[in-house]
Formats: structure tokens, C-alpha cells, sequence
């Protein structure tokens, strides 16, 4: 069923020479500007497009791709400001507006900022918030469970880490200790569900699955054959001392050295683990 602010697919009903009406269900009739529409377009052709109300209350179809949706999060550029507000770029033609009343912290033209788009409840007008808290679910998650692959949104940073939006519908922490690679504001990165808590809070991995523990063997083997074959680690050594020397946890190198001992690849013992040349 088509909505306001989500692609969604419409019938072609008419084509013009400078539009093209649309049945979208009901909404009632959209009008895509005939510039948008693709070639050899037919009536009867179901085409998927972008709707939202247009300045004056009519019904609009865009087939541009916005970089976000109503019930979606993503990070957008500030574009401006006014009296009521400021203005983000969602990729198409017309800004939407962020009201200060929807504005977690205030926020300048030029800078990106994390926010959900909704229906205005009065004139059903796609507006931006940035009140993340209160779009997400904050009860006990259904859906997840430990190992699933998930798509995160990079959000806050905070001592144990960072905070991330995780398919656009619940928060998730990311474990500085656990994370080897950059992280930023706004990235969207791949992750997976490590644990869910007793209290419905969920940590979140950027390591998980059969393709990352043998990345983390290719490491280890690396490492030992531009180290003449040994290295002096093993389970029991500091976390600390195997982050600065592999780049992983000690939960990965654990998982990692278990797996090439069974495959004999390799050697442990009190001194390290080395590479087995038989």
C-alpha cells in the first residue's frame, strides 16, 4: 500500500507531456514531473517512486532515490536556517525542515546531523527530527538474536565506546576494546548482534562469522611468517599486548589460533605459538 514519505510502487494512469499521474492508492492521484520519468514508460506500468505532499497540498512522486525515509535514520547536511528552524538535504529538490522544537541540540548550516523523518500530524508534511530517543524502540528487542548480521548507524561516542542505531529500530553499543578500525558520525557500517541483555540492551560486534575468524587466521599467519615464524602470544597474554601487536581482541586471537591448531597449521606452547613446518 502506498504512504506518504516512503518509495513505494504506483500505477502509471496518464501520461502528459509535462507530467505523469499516478494511482496511489488511497492517497489519490500523484503527479511525477514528466523530466523523472523513464523511458518507455506505459500506462499500466507500476513504477516505483518517492511520495510526499508538495507546497500546495497536491500529492508529488519523485523517482529520485532520497537518503532517507519516514521510519528510517540517516546523517543529512544542514542546508540552512530560518525563523522556525533549519533545513536538511534529503536529495531531492525541496529541503525539509528540522524545527527547533525537533532539534535535540541546536544546529548550523553546514554541519550533519542524525535524524528520522515523520509526517507532520497536522498537514501530513515530511519533517526531520533529531530526537533520536524517541523513535527507537526501548523495549526488550524482537527480531534480534545473537550472530545476526545487522546494519548499524554510527551515532554518539561515550567511554565504553559508541552508540549505534541498529536497522533503524533500536540502539546497540559497539566496545572501543572490540573495535579495530575508525569510526565516525553518521557512518554506516555492517555488525552483528554479539549479546542480548537481561535488560533488553544489545551489544553489537563488527566482527562475527565464518568470513571475519579466517580473516583473523590470515592475520595471525601473516604476522608469524614476517616474524620468522614465531610470536610470543598466547590465551594467556594481555589483551592490551595482542590489540597492539594483531589489531583484534583477545577474544578473536583466541578464536583464531583455536582454529589453526585444530588445522595444524600451527604450534602453542609456553612460549608463543609458532608455525608448524611439518
Amino acid at each position: 500500500m502506498p504512504q506518504l514519505g516512503q518509495i513505494c510502487e504506483c500505477e502509471v494512469t496518464v501520461i502528459h507531456a509535462v507530467s505523469v499521474q499516478l494511482d496511489a492508492g488511497a492517497l489519490g492521484e500523484a503527479t511525477l514531473p514528466a523530466k523523472e520519468a523513464p523511458e518507455g514508460l506505459y500506462v499500466g506500468q507500476l513504477l516505483p517512486v518517492f511520495l510526499y505532499e508538495s507546497g500546495d497540498g497536491g500529492l508529488q512522486a519523485t523517482t529520485r532515490t532520497p537518503k532517507c525515509q519516514v521510519g528510517k535514520f540517516a546523517c543529512l547536511n544542514v542546508v540552512g536556517t530560518s525563523t522556525v528552524g533549519a533545513f536538511v538535504d534529503i536529495g531531492l529538490e525541496k529541503d525539509v525542515l528540522l524545527p527547533f522544537g525537533e532539534q535535540h541540540r541546536p544546529v548550523k548550516e553546514g554541519q550533519s546531523v542524525i535524524v528520522t523523518l515523520f509526517l507532520d500530524r497536522r498537514d501530513s508534511r515530511l519533517t526531520a527530527s533529531s530526537k533520536i530517543d524517541n523513535f527507537l524502540d526501548d523495549d526488550r528487542p524482537e527480531g534480534f538474536e545473537p550472530r545476526q548480521t545487522v546494519s548499524l548507524l554510527i551515532a554518539n561516542s561515550t567511554d565504553l565506546g559508541w552508540r549505534a542505531i541498529i536497522d533503524d529500530r533500536h540502539w546497540g553499543v559497539l566496545y572501543r576494546a572490540e573495535v579495530f578500525q575508525r569510526l565516525s558520525y553518521g557512518q554506516s557500517v555492517r555488525g552483528f548482534i554479539q549479546r542480548i541483555r537481561d535488560d533488553g540492551r544489545i551489544d553489537l560486534s563488527l566482527q562475527g562469522g565464518q568470513e571475519t575468524r579466517d580473516k583473523h587466521c590470515l592475520k595471525v599467519l601473516s604476522y608469524l611468517a614476517k616474524s620468522g615464524g614465531h610470536a610470543p602470544l598466547h590465551d594467556k597474554s594481555p589483551p592490551e599486548e595482542i590489540k597492539a601487536t594483531l589489531s583484534m581482541s583477545k577474544g578473536a586471537f583466541k578464536k583464531a589460533i583455536g582454529a589453526l591448531y585444530k588445522q595444524r597449521r600451527i604450534l602453542i606452547d609456553e612460549q608463543g605459538i609458532r608455525l608448524n613446518k611439518d
